[in-house]
């Protein structure tokens, strides 16, 4: 990965985080663009590696480990109703899931590599992708139970 592929990851995770924090409409748009993307890259960068089944096995675990901080993630959000659509506010408890899900990632990875991963079968977009991917599947949840349109 090169360092303005990684600037964008993380300007982008930036971006989104910040914006949550202060509260905002939710737009179905939004919470289902960022991990579309993220992901897109990430399979982007698998296209043309000759994956081992050693590598198949630990994008799996990273995968699996990144949807449930995800899902994780999204139950410490706070959903609300104002000027009649849905808003959504991350807490500081969202905060504290990031920052654990980030160190369980690195791990992870930590691991992946000691036991035969290639490095460059594990695209940083990708983990990420997925966990916004879990963090939309439970979000999408709560907001149906809620019963208040998403923003425009």
């Amino acid at each position: 990965m090169t360092v303005l592929n990684a600037a964008l990851i993380v300007g982008l995770v930036g971006y989104v985080v910040v914006r949550r924090m202060i509260g905002e409409p939710l737009n179905a748009r939004d919470v289902y663009l960022a991990p579309l993307v993220l992901i897109g890259l990430g399979i982007h960068a698998l296209t043309g590696l000759a994956l081992t089944p050693v590598d198949v096995l630990w994008l799996v675990i990273s995968g699996l480990v990144a949807l449930g901080f995800g899902a994780m993630r999204a139950s410490t959000t706070g959903l609300f109703e104002r000027e009649g659509v849905l808003w959504q506010r991350y807490t500081w408890r969202t905060l504290v899931v990031w920052v654990v899900s980030a160190g369980a990632s690195i791990g992870v990875g930590l691991l992946a590599t000691r036991y035969g991963l290639h490095e460059q079968a594990r695209p940083m977009s990708l983990s990420i992708g997925v966990g916004l991917a879990g963090e939309a599947l439970v979000t999408a949840v709560r907001a149906r139970a809620i019963g208040v349109p998403y923003a425009n």
